[in-house]
């Protein structure tokens, strides 16, 4: 990864934001703009330098994997070490407000003198995060094949009487053995009425012996996520269940459709759920159509009924629409969609088809 390409184009955003420095602790972020993965790091930008400070338990690590600025080892609290650099000039420091705690806050204005006016922003490094490179895009793609794959594994577990953490443990096992880094999130494995919760993690119930069973689930690999959904059948969907599942692929479909540069993310959302509005499920459909993903499985931007991010190439987003039916089962269809000049690019390479188990 180019990361001093990174912090310069973000020093870049800095100077339009008229700061003259920047302080970076959210952990994605810091592995975006120079690398580090430990557990305790802080990122300064001050004028055109770029100092790194951690403690003594990562003092090889940073030195591995820090890029493109100074790595300072610190005896004490970080954010003391670089007030020590903060408080010797007269600047406009910027924080990340949306990941900052109060008590932080409080006490980065207690360090230096009012010479330093602090300024928290939100979205300023996230603005960068969201249009992939090439570097992440190959990943991304690595990542999506290697979640299908373990998807495709784990679907041979699945039958009547097999516990939903049985099926969930044979797909994270799959993960760990192709090479992942671990899971994005908990593995959510929902059978029968289960499949009804949207995020219905995989318990110790053993699947009925008809019903839907929804699985979504995503790997980490070199940093980066991946995330899909598919739902199948146990036993022969009736008439009704597959008019459901009819109807959330065609509201799924028409949101993937919609995506191209200069829509906004809300217009989206209303392809997708028009479709379910039509067939009068709409009300069942009960989260955004998607989400941005990257080095965290919930990025900008949100695919959401107000969000009026205008979607660019470079993004990748999920397109997610579902229907969730109290006491009888839900659906959920997801694939990863990548935003291209021309319109977008799927990524998930498994089948929608409706499969009876």
């Amino acid at each position: 990864m180019d990361y001093l390409c990174r912090q310069k184009t973000f020093q870049q955003t800095l100077g339009a934001e008229r700061l003259n420095g920047f302080v970076v602790t959210h952990p994605a972020n810091l592995r975006y703009l120079c690398g580090y993965t430990g557990s305790n790091g802080l990122l300064l930008f001050l004028r055109e330098r770029r100092v790194f400070f951690t403690d003594g338990r990562y003092t090889e690590q940073a030195r591995d994997e820090v890029g493109g600025a100074r790595v300072v080892i610190a005896r004490g609290p970080l954010l003391e070490a670089a007030g020590t650099l903060v408080g010797a000039v007269k600047a406009a420091i910027g924080f990340e407000g949306d990941h900052t705690t109060v008590a932080t806050a409080a006490d980065m204005r207690k360090l230096v003198g009012k010479k330093i006016s602090w300024k928290p922003t939100s979205g300023l490094i996230m603005g960068q995060r969201m249009i992939k490179d090439a570097e992440e895009m190959k990943i991304i793609r690595e990542a999506v094949s290697m979640g299908a794959a373990v998807y495709e594994h784990a679907l041979r577990s699945i039958r009547a009487g097999v516990r939903e953490s049985e099926v969930a443990g044979e797909l994270e096992f799959a993960a760990r053995r192709a090479g992942a880094d671990g899971m994005a999130f908990d593995t959510i494995v929902a059978a029968g009425k289960r499949s009804a919760l949207p995020h219905g993690r995989a318990s110790s119930q053993p699947i009925p012996r008809r019903g839907f069973v929804v699985v979504d689930s995503g790997v980490v690999l070199h940093g980066y996520c991946s995330d899909m959904t598919r739902t199948v059948h146990v036993g022969r969907a009736s008439r009704e269940e597959r008019r459901w599942y009819d109807a959330v692929l065609e509201a799924q479909l028409a949101g993937i459709a919609a995506v191209k540069p200069g829509t906004t993310a809300g217009a989206v959302d209303h392809a997708a759920r028009q479709v379910l509005r039509r067939h009068k499920l709409d009300r069942f459909f009960t989260h955004s159509t998607g989400h941005g993903v990257g080095l965290e499985i919930h990025e900008p931007p949100r695919l959401g009924k107000t969000q009026e991010e205008t979607l660019q190439p470079g993004m990748v987003i999920t397109i997610e629409p579902g229907v969730y039916l109290p006491d009888k089962g839900g659906i959920r269809i997801e694939d990863m969609v990548l935003v291209t000049k021309t319109g977008c690019q799927v990524l998930t390479p498994v089948s929608k088809v409706l499969m009876e188990i």
